[in-house]
């Protein structure tokens, strides 16, 4: 510790703050459907995916191994190009909290490291291999594979309870969701917190106090497992809200389906050292379960949104990064300048969040106070495609064609014959 010099210090703060970050920014990964399905309370449920986070960062280190000596060359490296690509994460991770789309922290961790090393050194500091195998393969295949599980869950779950009353279930699968969401954020701790374990490692191997190739240290582990935990305490309740409610609306059984999917995808990439977005995957198994239950409805505006949002972080946050690291190449002043702009976009951000306010007490609204009421979105050629083929959720044939027949109602209106005539009794008085 006492060879840590200025800037080594301060990259380090502001990879905790970016750790912090990602807490609240991934609070909805875990528990987005848990609160919207109503089987835990807001808050009980961010305290206690705080604790998990916390407990998941001390599980595994193989994701920080990746990070602190797999995505870029270690050799030449200065600690001002992580500073930059710091800067980059967090104001990309600020910018999509905001307008509330559910983009990948990871990804934009990565952007801004990636952007920050090609300015420093070119393209020969990036391990090529590296970012395709363990970074863009994961990113498109994850949440294809979590949002297949989830459909196929949700089928199995529906047909397994299709003679069984859904108020009787829907206490078992509640304990069930609670469950499979504190799986999931054991689970992100695991992967997430590892990140900024292996982003401070790096800085430490390139300010001279690790050598190559070394484990994170025990107190570098400790405060990023704190860090994103009290991240995710505060809850990141603008997303919370676009997870929960704007992607689809979730019965139990399907949020239970979709956090046990993504769970079992999360663990096992981190098992095997693969950095996942675990945003992607959640979000893909939140929309493989409104697309595995009959009548439901993928909100695809809003999913197309999240998919723009998810093709722009690495690019977005490797630009800033770039930038950020062209002034921090400039000497002591760019380090400054670097940092003030930093905490300047940090607190315009919040000003303007401060408008449109939303936390615990309106998160499982309808509309929050100040939003926009969108108009009724009808189905898509997918959900309905897939949704014609999955078996209804409960009851019987003769319920499910009862529900079909009620659905579709014949409007008539009626009117009262001018005074003084007389109505024809041949001609109903409908329209």
């Amino acid at each position: 510790m006492e060879h840590i010099t200025l800037l080594l210090g301060i990259v380090i703060v502001t990879a905790l703050v970016f750790d912090f970050t990602n807490g609240f920014h991934d609070t909805a990964n875990a528990m987005a459907t848990t609160i919207s399905t109503g089987a835990l309370k807001p808050k009980t449920a961010v305290a206690m995916s705080a604790v998990l986070n916390l407990v998941g960062a001390f599980l595994s280190v193989e994701v920080a191994k990746t990070i602190s000596g797999g995505i870029v060359n270690e050799d030449g490296l200065k600690t001002s190009v992580i500073f930059a690509a710091l800067v980059g994460a967090i104001l990309w991770n600020l910018l999509t909290w905001l307008v509330g789309l559910p983009s990948s922290s990871s990804h934009a961790l990565f952007g801004g490291l990636i952007g920050a090393a090609v300015m420093s050194m070119g393209w020969s500091s990036i391990n090529g291999g590296t970012v395709v195998t363990k970074i863009l393969i994961p990113a498109v295949a994850a949440p294809i594979v979590a949002g297949l599980a989830a459909t196929f869950a949700t089928r199995l779950t529906y047909r397994i309870g299709r003679n069984t009353d859904d108020k009787a279930t829907a206490k078992g699968y509640r304990a069930g969701q609670i469950a499979s969401a504190g799986l999931v954020s054991l689970a992100h701790g695991t992967n997430d917190a590892q990140k900024t374990m292996g982003i401070i490692t790096l800085a430490l191997i390139t300010g001279g106090v690790l050598s190559p190739g070394a484990n994170p240290p025990m107190w570098v582990i400790v405060s990023a497992g704190l860090a994103i935990a009290l991240g995710t305490y505060l809850g990141g309740w603008r997303i919370i809200r676009t997870m929960g409610k704007g992607l689809t609306d979730l019965q139990p059984q399907q949020g239970f389906a979709a956090q046990t999917s993504a769970a079992t995808a999360i663990l096992a990439s981190s098992h095997i050292g693969f950095s996942l977005s675990t945003t992607q995957v959640c979000s893909g198994a939140v929309m493989g379960a409104g697309l595995g239950r009959k009548g439901g409805v993928v909100r695809w505006s809003t999913a197309t949104r999240m998919f723009v949002a998810w093709g722009l972080t690495l690019p977005a946050a490797g630009l800033v990064g770039a930038g950020a690291e062209f002034l921090t190449k400039q000497g002591d002043w760019g380090v400054a300048v670097t940092a003030a702009l930093l905490i300047a976009g940090a607190a315009v951000i919040w000003a303007l969040s401060r408008r449109n306010s939303i936390d615990h007490t309106n998160v499982t609204d309808d509309h929050a106070p100040g939003e926009t009421v969108p108009a009724a979105e009808p189905a898509g050629v997918v959900t309905t495609a897939i949704a014609a083929v999955t078996p209804p959720p409960a009851g019987t044939v003769a319920a499910s064609a009862a529900d079909e027949t009620a659905a579709e109602p014949v409007q008539t209106t009626t009117f009262s014959a001018p005074t003084g005539s007389v109505a024809d009794p041949a001609r109903p008085a409908t329209v």
